[in-house]
């Protein structure tokens, strides 16, 4: 099993973006991920392909239980060791949350916890599904000559909550696609400001401003593709952890890894690696609270993109030159980029209030009304209602991040 979990530190300038696993084309996305694992892990793979049949007969369980214990040894090469990711992150949701919320397991058999955690600890992913299984490593081409194109991606391995599970993910990845201009300027705008070229510095923030709102215009597609009923009730638990959630306050026993219950966070928009880039690079400051949950969320990126952040972070924002300048056309062009960035991030609150909020309360009224009618069933997951699957008290936490971005403009 080769690892890529490599923590060399590239040197701080010129940013080569390929030493950070981070493509031209893109991104943060792994490119064109591989979509089946070598022979030897076809149990994996085979009980991958049925999740959804397999968690919703409630026999995923068991299932699992006999389930070969496989070594990821003879996994080759940062795509295979990816794939394998995500293929046992996905069964271990389904394991833990087959029965809901009032079903939870408190120990990962040995037969999945084991090659979970070796295979996690070779990326230098934590062993629970992320953004880096969920979006970045489970797309492919329909047509893989095709475009990169709601109409011609689908998923890898999917969860129960069918089109609108496929809408979620799919969504999001196009997110991450938008962005991926505003990646590239980030060298750019480094190089620009080390060398004190403003006018090199204003094409890059330029660039970044108008990636910024692209990711805003894709995050509208959501509303097309996602039924907030079904995200709340059967899609937000299989993305919940075992860290700061109430249903499982005791974490999560990895058999065989550890006698002790680990805690670990769900699935967060927070894990994505684009904004910490952003923020940084603009020299955004959080409060303490918010700044101290962002920090946790990047354990839960790929290392080299943990890395590139902490370089940018290192660098000399671009902040200083146009501060420095008095010019008035680059600090427009900057301001741009902190506008944008605050738009976006309200514009996530208004889909967090459809799909979580809006959705909670009417879970609630439709549980007063079984509750009126006899037992409950079909309960929809409640632990996590005022929160993010990160654990974040949700709304406080988005608010926040979203005026303390506010507050990076430069005024004149």
């Amino acid at each position: 099993m080769e690892g890529s979990a490599d923590t060399e530190e590239p040197p701080l300038l010129p940013l080569a973006l390929s030493r950070f696993h981070i493509s031209e084309e893109f991104g943060f996305l792994l490119p064109d991920p591989l979509t089946e694992l070598p022979a030897p892990y076809r149990p994996w793979m085979d009980i991958a392909h049925e999740l959804p049949q397999l968690i919703t007969s409630h026999q995923l369980r068991s299932r699992v239980h006999q389930m070969p214990q496989l070594s990821p040894q003879q996994l080759r090469g940062r795509e295979e060791l990816h794939l394998a990711h995500l293929v046992l992150s996905f069964i271990t949701m389904g394991y833990v949350w087959q029965e809901g919320e009032e079903g939870t397991v408190q120990v990962l058999p040995r037969n999945l916890a084991v090659p979970f955690w070796e295979v996690s600890q070779a990326l230098g992913l934590p062993p629970i599904l992320s953004h880096a299984d969920f979006v970045l490593a489970n797309w492919r081409r329909k047509d893989p000559s095709g475009p990169l194109e709601m109409e011609n991606l689908d998923t890898i391995i999917t969860l129960p909550g069918g089109e609108s599970l496929r809408g979620f993910i799919l969504v999001t990845l196009l997110v991450e696609k938008a962005a991926v201009p505003g990646i590239k300027a980030i060298p750019q705008a480094l190089g620009a400001t080390l060398q004190g070229d403003e006018e090199s510095l204003h094409r890059a923030l330029e660039e970044l401003a108008g990636a910024i709102e692209a990711m805003r215009e894709a995050l509208r597609r959501m509303h097309d593709y996602v039924d907030p009923e079904v995200f709340y009730s059967v899609i937000r638990i299989f993305l919940s952890g075992w860290k700061d959630n109430p249903a499982m306050a005791h974490g999560l026993v990895y058999e065989g890894v550890s006698a002790e219950a680990l805690a670990f966070s769900g699935g967060s928009a927070a894990q994505s690696t684009v904004l910490h880039a952003f923020d940084e690079l603009l020299g955004i400051c959080h409060r303490q609270d918010c700044a101290a949950f962002l920090l946790r969320m990047r354990e839960y990126m790929p290392p080299a993109h943990r890395a590139f952040v902490e370089q940018i972070r290192g660098a000399l924002s671009p902040r200083h030159l146009v501060l420095s300048s008095g010019n008035a056309r680059l600090r427009a062009a900057f301001n741009r980029c902190v506008s944008a960035l605050a738009e976006l991030r309200s514009y996530h609150i208004t889909i967090v209030t459809k799909y979580i909020a809006v959705a909670a309360s009417k879970a609630k009224a439709r549980r007063a009304e079984l509750n009126r009618a006899g037992p409950a069933v079909g309960k929809a997951p409640s632990a996590l209602e005022d929160k993010g699957t990160g654990g974040s008290h949700i709304f406080s936490f988005l608010k926040s991040i979203r005026d303390t971005t506010r507050e990076g403009m430069i005024r004149a």
